[in-house]
């Protein structure tokens, strides 16, 4: 079987994870912005990919619109975002975002990164009012996604890591 994986990377986590699935699987990597639904008749798996933005995912879309023309394939999700992996947090975005059709495809999230000063301006100020309402807070009562919001600060972080690739590519496997 071959294999696509197409991703939405807005500040370069997304691509980091589309660029390694496609040196352990084999697979072309694309950016969906790229791709018309025409060039994927080729592939049996489709791998898409994007980070996880104001509790949706970017890219899904894509998929969600073309549906009807790609569901006779085998499809994986994943997405990755600044908080580490939380079960809650996680069966909230997927509840959010892969309901209806999408429903049951497989849908995994991977650690990504944080640069404030890489974020477009709306996203820097969007985050430095969000750091300002959880900074109210007593940090013991603290989400996980809020002490990771806070520990950040105006830090670089990149906490991408092969290890999270692991139960997508035995995902992938599954297929072969």
């Amino acid at each position: 079987m071959n294999g696509i994986i197409l991703y939405k990377s807005k500040y370069g986590a997304t691509k980091k994870y589309a660029q390694w699935l496609s040196e352990d699987t084999g697979f072309e990597s694309r950016e969906i912005s790229k791709v018309k639904v025409s060039d994927l008749s080729p592939y049996d798996i489709l791998v898409f990919g994007g980070g996880v933005y104001a509790q949706g995912v970017a890219g899904v879309d894509f998929l969600r619109k073309n549906f009807n023309a790609l569901s006779d394939r085998k499809i994986i999700v994943f997405c990755d975002g600044a908080s580490p992996y939380e079960k809650k947090a996680f069966d909230f975005i997927k509840n959010r975002v892969m309901k209806d059709e999408l429903k049951d495809i497989p849908f995994f999230y991977c650690r990504g990164g944080w640069d404030m000063e890489a974020m477009s301006f709306v996203d820097r100020n969007l985050c430095k009012m969000l750091r300002k309402a959880v900074a109210k807070k007593d940090p013991s009562e603290y989400e996980v996604w809020e002490a990771a919001l806070m520990a950040a600060g105006e830090e670089k972080c990149d906490w991408t890591d092969r290890a999270y690739l692991k139960p997508i590519l035995e995902e992938i496997e599954s297929y072969r």
